[in-house]
């Protein structure tokens, strides 16, 4: 499944809330829905730009990691 956004640009749209701009409009001027923003805020919120590349790295090496053990 093609994601449609990195995970820098989530996190640059949670600090754009942060910041002030309502959710309403960060959703719409961006074209994501609330609940994908609500999503990602609860998991990658407090993270920076690197945290979540990490994350992302590390989830693909324990997906590869459980598919070799259940073979």
């Amino acid at each position: 499944m093609k994601k449609r956004f990195t995970e820098a640009q989530i996190v640059g749209f949670l600090r754009e809330a942060d910041a002030g701009i309502p959710v309403k409009d960060l959703c719409r001027k961006h074209g994501f829905s609330d609940a994908s923003y609500y999503l990602w805020r609860s998991k990658f919120g407090g993270m920076s730009v690197s945290d979540a590349k990490r994350l992302k790295e590390l989830e693909i090496e324990n997906g590869r990691l459980l598919t070799l053990s259940q073979s």
